[in-house]
């Protein structure tokens, strides 16, 4: 792994012009892909990554004005920041989305982002879907997910066997929330402890993904072992600010939102010794330029890109005699 330099390199804000579009670069930066030219994935994770090592040893309190410098200098490595000009905030946008999020951050343990140094991959690794899908439009309420088109009731294809994944719905009812605690207590490890899908809603080439995903997953794994568990997938912008209030780490905006994004369990198949087979099959699709995959703990994110839509289109169709 390269060491990054600690040269002074551009001083905080010196930069930034108070004038610049939301779209652009500051100026000191200069633009980093030609014109159709896609930043690089593969330099960027490693950015990060390099980024995270840093990040990580300046995350104590007294370190806050060092780790923003940190940031102000990092952020603007030609690889980091390609990707971050290329998302709908921008630049500018999205550093100071990222500052934001760290002054406010305080962990709890709701949040997947159980420390800053999370907080910042969360937050950096997800760049890659809004990036990716900038030009969808974003489910804004709870009424757009439950009544767009583009979206299918993953209940309708469960009953008729359709689904290579697994699922349970977030209780609605104080009697439904009593029944599924009191099952997590007679049985505790028989699934997952999540709070399961507020919207059991998907786009088509979602479902096809997670199936071939399951499938791939069911075929390698020892007998036994459970098939693959789905712990969120579309949701709204409303949503994602009411998991905000209530402390989960709900970036914004998020591939959730645009409908393109999902998060699988991961650590409870631990106790089947499938939890790294899992984590191998996400990361060679993303190796693949299949998916953009964010490690967030206990439930690993995953997003479709672009270039797989068509083929996952066309599979979802085959698989449903379209």
């Amino acid at each position: 792994m390269r060491v990054p330099s600690r040269s002074p390199g551009h001083q905080p804000g010196s930069a930034v012009a108070s004038a610049a579009p939301a779209r652009r670069l500051p100026p000191a930066v200069g633009p980093r892909t030609g014109p159709g030219q896609q930043p690089d994935l593969a330099a960027y994770r490693a950015a990060v990554a390099e980024l995270l090592v840093e990040v990580g040893a300046l995350a104590d309190a007294p370190s806050t004005t060092a780790r923003q410098v940190l940031l102000d200098q990092r952020l603007r490595e030609p690889a980091i920041a390609a990707v971050l000009d290329a998302t709908p905030q921008g630049f500018v946008g999205a550093r100071e989305t990222l500052l934001l999020e760290m002054a406010r951050y305080q962990p709890n343990t709701r949040s997947s982002a159980h420390d800053l140094t999370a907080l910042v991959r969360i937050y950096l690794l997800s760049r890659i879907d809004v990036m990716w899908w900038r030009d969808s439009g974003t489910f804004l309420t709870d009424g757009q997910v439950d009544t767009s088109t583009d979206l299918v009731d993953l209940e309708w294809l469960r009953r008729r066997g359709l689904l290579a994944f697994r699922y349970h719905e977030q209780p609605g009812t104080v009697l439904g929330r009593g029944l599924r605690a009191v099952q997590r207590r007679l049985r505790p490890d028989a699934t997952p402890r999540t709070a399961g899908l507020r919207f059991r809603r998907a786009r088509r080439e979602m479902i096809a993904l997670l199936n071939d995903v399951g499938r791939e997953f069911t075929a390698t794994a020892r007998p036994g072992t459970p098939a693959l568990w789905v712990t969120s997938l579309a949701r709204s912008a409303e949503h994602q600010y009411r998991l905000r209030r209530l402390g989960y780490a709900a970036m914004v905006p998020s591939g959730h939102c645009l409908g393109w994004a999902a998060d699988v369990e991961l650590e409870w198949y631990g106790r089947f010794g499938a939890r790294d087979l899992l984590a191998e099959l996400l990361l060679a699709r993303q190796e693949a330029g299949e998916i953009n995959v964010v490690d967030e703990g206990q439930a690993w994110h995953l997003c479709l890109a672009p270039a797989a839509r068509r083929r996952f289109r066309r599979a979802y169709e085959a698989e449903m005699g379209i």
